[in-house]
């Protein structure tokens, strides 16, 4: 640099001055800049550990996400620290599955084509959904729309994505885990202000962590945290108890809210598996600790209601009473609840023993008030649960009524899976028994699809029953015209419809992996073939109303369980063994698998 441009004598004096003038407004201006940031920062902590009732809020991979509300409102009623998860177990659980050997060239191959037949028709179904209905819940079979019905966050999608992985179609699952990635948002609802949260927990975040467990794709991890985020929030009332019916517009607005007076046993009781998973995966107690607390309000009243064993259909959340109604059911408003105690022993390897206790509890009791044995032509050994009513029962005794619902078929593959985990033969008999009840009643009506809800003819001995068939026509009643019969053994249709429901073929489904008798994939394949010639459509499968009768209507619906379960469940059977083992996974109220604890794919 020339010597005539640099500063001498009082020159360089004020430029040093003007310096140090210079570098303090500089390092003033960062300071409060910095204080500015670290005190904002401290306020959004803040309210992130409001938001999260004190709990670390933190999302997936240790991220911090306040993108979605449920993360960041306060809570009203803020929960205690949660207790961990259970970490030491009372014995290690036996297999649950038949130890399968090698299987013939015809054998295979005849599997294979009944596979593919059912793969056929889920392709139909999906195919027609991404087309017509994308993004909707619900694909409407026959007329090619669509509507939303659970909350409008692509029902059916979400529903589907573990089917998809299962049935080897990958490219389509990676298109449907994008659109959900992209398009799916926990954060309000797009079909009314009020959603089932049972419905939420079981298709939503139970179809997104078993696509997660299958696919260890991250996106679904996040995306099942915002439903269990949101599903959290539900239990922000005082005693911690969940709003089955769930105002989500008034939920955003934090508005205090009470559990209600009155739900099912259902709602409140299937919610721990799913929940729980959450809690794994995540590392997250909170969601455990909620549904846990359910569940050792279950157990502590389990042997005082007016059935010891059972609770009652109908509940009440706000007082925690759990025996409040007189009816006792393993159908709707019951039946999940107690699905849940063995595929709890399952998820986490038998580590907390309440749920062995609940389900022996359970199982015993079901066995003395809820089965009978129906009086059917040709005498079968067969099994079928009723209702109980312990109002004005003589000297206390609960009285049985003999309806039996399609969805009660789960009990079959309840009492297996159980008899399995618990080294219990005689449940395994039993479970045979109720399961092949279900076969008949679908055998029994002229399509060869089980009707919604009949009304049976119970003997009075379980052991030995011998065909009447005076007696049953004094069960039909003596007003119904000789065309109007019912099927021989059955009363009544109460419900003709068939709904797509899967809870039979589910039954099919465990009792072939757990006894290996390839009789029962002779079953499911004639089942197959019955409720595809009723319900196909050129488009996809619907709902009908009318299983017997020659003409029957179809109804326009196409619920997501039949892409989700149904199809899930007849793809299974024709599947090998080592798919979905149910020695390393364990499949919610909605067939969505989990993978067990302790297991490594």
């Amino acid at each position: 640099m020339p010597l005539a441009i640099c500063p001498k004598g009082p020159a360089l004096v004020r430029v040093r001055i003007w310096g140090v003038i210079i570098t303090t407004i500089v390092c003033f201006a960062i300071v409060g800049s910095l204080a500015w940031h670290f005190s904002n920062l401290d306020d959004s902590r803040r309210r992130l550990n409001e938001g999260a009732a004190s709990s670390d809020s933190r999302g997936p991979g240790g991220r911090e996400d306040v993108d979605l509300i449920w993360r960041t409102l306060p809570w009203n009623n803020p929960l205690g620290a949660p207790r961990p998860l259970p970490t030491q177990g009372t014995k290690p659980l036996p297999a649950v599955q038949f130890k399968f050997g090698p299987e013939t060239d015809n054998d295979k191959n005849a599997r294979l084509r009944r596979r593919d037949s059912v793969k056929k028709a889920f392709g139909r179904c999906w195919n027609s959904y991404r087309d017509r209905a994308w993004l909707h819940d619900e694909l409407e079979p026959v007329s090619g729309g669509s509507k939303d019905t659970f909350g409008g966050w692509a029902a059916t999608l979400v529903d589907a994505l573990d089917t998809l992985w299962i049935m080897g179609m990958h490219d389509e699952f990676n298109e449907a885990v994008g659109a959900v990635d992209k398009h799916v948002s926990f954060a309000t609802s797009s079909s009314g202000d009020v959603i089932s949260l049972f419905e939420t927990n079981i298709r939503y975040l139970g179809g997104l962590l078993s696509a997660y467990d299958l696919s260890a794709d991250d996106r679904l991890r996040k995306k099942a945290t915002d439903a269990g985020d949101m599903i959290l929030k539900a239990f922000d009332t005082p005693n911690h108890m969940p709003i089955g019916r769930w105002n989500i517009k008034e939920a955003a607005e934090n508005k205090n809210n009470t559990a209600p007076d009155e739900t099912s046993l259902a709602e409140i009781g299937t919610m721990v598996l799913e929940l729980t998973r959450l809690s794994l995966i995540t590392g997250d107690a909170r969601y455990h600790d909620v549904t846990q607390h359910i569940s050792d309000l279950l157990d502590d009243s389990q042997m005082t209601t007016k059935i010891p064993g059972l609770w009652s259909v109908s509940v009440d959340p706000s007082a925690a009473r759990f025996d409040t109604g007189s009816g006792y059911s393993m159908g709707g408003g019951a039946d999940s609840a107690y699905e849940y105690f063995p595929k709890m022993m399952a998820l986490l390897n038998n580590l907390d023993p309440m749920y062995e206790r609940l389900y022996k509890r359970s199982i015993a009791a079901t066995q003395e008030h809820l089965v009978y044995r129906p009086m059917v032509p040709g005498d079968a050994d067969i099994l079928m649960t009723g209702v109980a009513s312990s109002r004005d029962a003589p000297k206390g005794k609960p009285t049985l009524t003999a309806v039996t619902e399609h969805l009660t078929c789960f009990a079959g593959g309840m009492y297996a899976l159980g008899g399995r985990l618990t080294s219990n033969d005689s449940d395994v008999d039993i479970a045979r028994r109720l399961t092949d009840g279900c076969v008949w009643a679908y055998n029994a009506t002229k399509s060869g699809v089980m009707a919604e809800r009949l009304v049976g003819v119970p003997c009075e001995n379980k052991a030995r029953c011998s065909w009447n068939e005076t007696v049953w026509r004094e069960a039909v009643g003596d007003d119904v015209a000789d065309v109007d019969l019912p099927p021989k053994g059955i009363a009544k249709l109460k419900s003709k419809q068939y709904i797509l429901r899967p809870e039979a073929i589910e039954s099919v489904f465990i009792m072939y992996r757990v006894t290996g008798d390839k009789e029962w994939q002779e079953k499911a394949w004639t089942m197959w073939q019955a409720v595809d010639g009723l319900t196909k459509t050129d488009l996809a499968n619907s709902a009908v109303d009318n299983v017997d009768s020659d003409e029957a209507k179809k109804e326009d619906s196409m619920e997501s369980f039949w892409l989700a379960e149904t199809l899930k469940y007849f793809y299974l059977v024709f599947s090998e063994p080592t798919l979905i083992s149910l020695d390393e996974w364990v499949l919610n109220t909605e067939a969505h698998p989990f993978m067990r604890l302790g297991t490594k794919l």
